[in-house]
C-alpha cells in the first residue's frame, strides 16, 4: 500500500492536532477513526433525514395496522386499509425560503466598476443556479459546501458538496477555520460480470492538495483509479507541460443555514410525522365501510368468521335464517367520522409547521382584498427574521469564496482586486404592493438621489443596467434639441441677414 500522503502542517496546527491524537497513532489511523465515528453520528444522521424528508421518505411509510392480540401484545394485520400519505409541508417550506433568499440573482455593489463587472461574469447563471442549489442544501443539512475548481474549458466553475459528505476539522469553536476536511462519497461501478455495486471514496483536502482513497472494511485504501496531488494543474506557458498548483487556501467554503448548523428539520419533523398520521388516519376511516367493518350476527353458526368475510366481500350479501324462533340478522358497529374534526387538526398541524419553520402562509387572512405594504410586511416578518440569520452566515461565507475568485481574475490577467470593498446583495422575492411602492417612489423625487430610487422601484431588476438606459434617453432627447435648435438659429439667423439695416434719419442741417 502507498504511503498516507498527508500534508505537512505548520507548526500551530501540528500543536492542534498533538492534543487531540494519541501518541504514535498515524494521520491514516487518526482519519479512520474519526470517519468510523462521523458515519454513525447524530449530525450526519440530521442531515440525511433532512434530505430524505425533503424528497418523500418520511416516516409515515413505515407505518403498519397493528391489532391487540393475545396478552395485549400488538399484532400486525394486513387485511385493513393502511394509507401512508404524505403532506410535504416541510419541502414546500424548504423551497420557500431558499428561494425568498437566493430566488432572484445576486448582485455585487463595488465602487470598482471594472470588478463588478468581473464579478457579474463569473457568477454567471449556472453559478446562481448553483447558489440556490446551496441554500436548499444548506437548509435541509443546516449547511452545505461549496468546492471552486477549474472546468475543463479552463473557467472558474462551482460545486455543491451536501453536508453529509463532507467531515470538517476546524481549528476553531466558531467553525470559521478549516484545517482540513475529508469528502466521503458513494461511486456506482460495474464490475467484470456487468453487475453494479457501490464504491465509497474518500478525499481528503489539506494545504497540500488533495489524496484520495477508497473506503473497505472501515479502512483508507490507496485509489488505483484517481491520483492524489494538487488542486489544480496548468499548462506553462514556457515549458508547454502541466504545472502542478494549489490554493493558499482549502478550496471548501461552508454556507451555513443559521449558526448552529442545524437542519430545518429540527424544528417541524414531529409536526410533519403528525400531519401525515392524521391525513392517513382520515383516509382509512373514510375506507372502512360496510365490507370491512365490525358486523354483529345473529343466528348464523354455519362457516367461520373468515368464510363469512370472504363470500362477503366476493357477493356482497348475506343469508341469514331463522332458528329456534329468532329471526336471523347481521348487523353493523358504525363509527361516526368526524370530517371536521380533522380538517381543524391538520389546519392547526399545517399552521404550526409554518409557524415553527419560520415561514409564511400565502393564504394569510391579511392578504384578502387589496392588503397594504404593512400587511405584507407583517405577514413576512418571521421569514424576513430568519433570512436576516442565513444571510449573515452566506455573506461571511461570501468573504471565503471571493478570496478564489480574486486569486483567479489575478492569474488571468483580469486585475489584482484584493482589497476592493465590495457587497454580495440578496435581492429577497418578496411580494408588495407595486402600486403603492411607485407612489413612494414618485414622492421622493428630490428628497433622495435617483440612483436610490431606481433601487427601490419594484420593475427595476438590474439598477446599473436601468441607468445606462436612462443616461442614454437624456443623451438622445439632447441631440434631438441640439438638432432642433440649431436648424432653428439657422431659420431665424438668414431671415436677420436679408432684413433692412436701419439707419438714423437725417436732421438735414447742414454744419
Amino acid at each position: 500500500m502507498k504511503a498516507f500522503n498527508f500534508y505537512s502542517p505548520s507548526i500551530e496546527m501540528q500543536a492542534r492536532m498533538a492534543a487531540n491524537i494519541v501518541p504514535g497513532i498515524t494521520d491514516k489511523q487518526f482519519l479512520e477513526l474519526e470517519i468510523k465515528k462521523w458515519l454513525t453520528s447524530q449530525d450526519r444522521r440530521r442531515q440525511i433525514a433532512g434530505d430524505a424528508y425533503y424528497d418523500g421518505t418520511q416516516t409515515i411509510l413505515k407505518r403498519k395496522r397493528t391489532v391487540i392480540g393475545e396478552g395485549g401484545e400488538l399484532k400486525e394485520v394486513d387485511n385493513l386499509p393502511n394509507n401512508r400519505l404524505i403532506d410535504n409541508q416541510y419541502a414546500k417550506m424548504v423551497d420557500q425560503k431558499a428561494n425568498y433568499l437566493c430566488g432572484q440573482p445576486v448582485t455585487f455593489d463595488t465602487k470598482n466598476a471594472t470588478y463588478g463587472e468581473a464579478l457579474t461574469k463569473v457568477f454567471g447563471r449556472k453559478a446562481q443556479r448553483t447558489l440556490r442549489i446551496v441554500a436548499e442544501k444548506a437548509l435541509t443539512g443546516g449547511k452545505a459546501w461549496v468546492f471552486p475548481y477549474y472546468a475543463d474549458d479552463g473557467a472558474l466553475a462551482f460545486a455543491m458538496l451536501p453536508a453529509h459528505e463532507v467531515l470538517p476539522f476546524w481549528s476553531d469553536t466558531a467553525h470559521t477555520d478549516l484545517d482540513c476536511a475529508v469528502h466521503f462519497f458513494p461511486v456506482y461501478e460495474y464490475d467484470e460480470k456487468g453487475n453494479e455495486r457501490i464504491v465509497e471514496k474518500v478525499e481528503v483536502f489539506h494545504a497540500g492538495g488533495v489524496d484520495r482513497f477508497v473506503w473497505k472494511d472501515g479502512t483508507l485504501e490507496v485509489d488505483n483509479d484517481a491520483t492524489s496531488g494538487s488542486y489544480v494543474t496548468v499548462i506553462d506557458p514556457k515549458t508547454k507541460k502541466p504545472r502542478a498548483l494549489n490554493w493558499a487556501r482549502i478550496p471548501l467554503v461552508c454556507f451555513k443555514a443559521n449558526q448552529r448548523e442545524l437542519p430545518l428539520l429540527c424544528r417541524v419533523r414531529c409536526l410533519q410525522d403528525a400531519l401525515n398520521l392524521m391525513l392517513s388516519n382520515f383516509v382509512n376511516s373514510m375506507e372502512e365501510d360496510v365490507r370491512n367493518t365490525v358486523l354483529v350476527i345473529h343466528n348464523y353458526d354455519g362457516e367461520d368468521l373468515g368464510e363469512f368475510r370472504r363470500n362477503l366481500a366476493t357477493y356482497g350479501a348475506v343469508k341469514v335464517r331463522t332458528t329456534d324462533g329468532s329471526d336471523g340478522a347481521v348487523d353493523t358497529l358504525q363509527i361516526e367520522v368526524k370530517t371536521e374534526n380533522y380538517r381543524v387538526i391538520m389546519e392547526l398541524l399545517k399552521k404550526a409547521i409554518i409557524e415553527n419553520a419560520r415561514g409564511y402562509d400565502a393564504k394569510d387572512e391579511r392578504m384578502n382584498g387589496t392588503p397594504n405594504q404593512m400587511n405584507i410586511r407583517s405577514m413576512y416578518s418571521d421569514i424576513d427574521l430568519d433570512a436576516n440569520g442565513m444571510e449573515t452566515e452566506f455573506q461571511a461565507a461570501f468573504e471565503d469564496l471571493l478570496f478564489f475568485i480574486n486569486a483567479h481574475l489575478a492569474n488571468t490577467g483580469a486585475g489584482n482586486f484584493d482589497g476592493e470593498d465590495v457587497t454580495v446583495i440578496f435581492n429577497r422575492d418578496i411580494l408588495i404592493n407595486e402600486t403603492e411602492a411607485i407612489d413612494n417612489c414618485g414622492k421622493s423625487k428630490g428628497i433622495i438621489s435617483d440612483e436610490t430610487i431606481i433601487k427601490q422601484h419594484p420593475w427595476v431588476d438590474d439598477p446599473e443596467e436601468e441607468m445606462e438606459r436612462l443616461k442614454a434617453e437624456k443623451e438622445e432627447a439632447a441631440a434631438e434639441m441640439d438638432v432642433y435648435r440649431a436648424a432653428f438659429e439657422s431659420t431665424t439667423g438668414g431671415s436677420e441677414r436679408n432684413a433692412p439695416t436701419s439707419q438714423e434719419p437725417e436732421s438735414g442741417i447742414n454744419e
